[in-house]
């Protein structure tokens, strides 16, 4: 159950923190999405196992994922085409690469960092076409600690300092 918990919070902070700024949000075949005001990319969190954050290591999803999830992996870096989604939201929803934030909270240290997926093995999607490892502060315990805006607009959350490393 703390597992869920934290995946449903992260999300949710997502949602609360994005849409202020003109991110729109989706739940289109039960996976949780922020859209970009330009439609150019999409983000969900999820959680992982690996060296997550750590680019010489192999990271993959901690949990396996349905067949939307692979149909949204697969379809990453892809073009689109004119469609029905367009009216909606500017294009087919699933040809908006999905990047995912990935965590693993280890022993009281959250590990994290925003990733392209590219292809799913079975179940897992464990291939990236860009992975960038994210700073965190120390948050504690995240069942116990962290707690989501009230007002996202009041800056009050943490700063995380996203950079491109050198590939």
């Amino acid at each position: 159950m703390a597992g869920f918990t934290f995946w449903s919070r992260t999300n949710r902070y997502l949602a609360e923190a994005l849409d202020p700024d003109g991110w729109g949000h989706t739940s289109r075949d039960s996976i949780l999405r922020m859209i970009h005001p330009s439609m150019s990319h999409a983000v969900t969190a999820i959680s992982a196992q690996g060296g997550v954050g750590d680019l010489k290591a192999r990271v993959k999803s901690k949990n396996p994922k349905g067949p939307a999830m692979a149909r949204l992996v697969e379809r990453n870096g892809q073009i689109a085409f004119l469609s029905h989604d367009e009216v909606l939201y500017g294009r087919e929803l699933d040809q908006i690469p999905t990047w995912c934030l990935l965590y693993k909270w280890d022993k009281g240290v959250i590990s994290a960092e925003l990733s392209l997926p590219i292809k799913m093995n079975g179940k897992f999607v464990d291939e990236w076409q860009e992975r960038i490892p994210l700073a965190l502060p120390d948050l504690g315990d995240p069942g116990a600690d962290i707690a989501l805006l009230d007002d996202p607009g009041d800056d009050s959350g943490p700063e995380v300092v996203v950079e491109l490393l050198g590939s």
